[in-house]
């Protein structure tokens, strides 16, 4: 009767666990998009800066996720809105002058759940 007992209790308390909640907690991550006209083309380049660390050499080109080929894009236009399609909600925008050329950078905020980041 005991062993019963014991073993209605084990089996009571492990479905319980199976009702546990995650941590459905959000967070903000921040990235910024720097555009640049591409030499003798009308097209753009756009580096993506996700603020993780990377390799002295490391490319910050925007890549396709599921190819990682580079991602091409005609127009800045072109890429906000592969971005806003990724979730991602700009923030602020803004050209930088470098010497007698221009960039221009995008800042973009999405939420993550914290299962999400590493």
């Amino acid at each position: 009767m005991k062993k019963l007992l014991l073993i209605a209790i084990l089996v009571s308390g492990l479905s319980f666990q199976n009702f546990a909640q995650q941590d459905t907690t959000k967070v903000e991550q921040y990235c910024r998009l720097i555009a640049f006209n591409k030499m003798l083309s009308s097209k753009v380049n756009i580096d993506v800066d996700y603020g993780e660390v990377r390799k002295y050499f490391q490319d910050s080109s925007m890549r396709d996720e599921e190819t990682g080929k580079l991602k091409k894009f005609n127009t800045v236009v072109d890429a906000l809105n592969y971005m806003g399609s990724q979730g991602w909600t700009m923030v602020n925008a803004f050209p930088v002058q470098e010497g007698n050329s221009f960039t221009y950078q995008y800042y973009f905020k999405k939420l993550f759940s914290k299962t999400e980041l590493h």
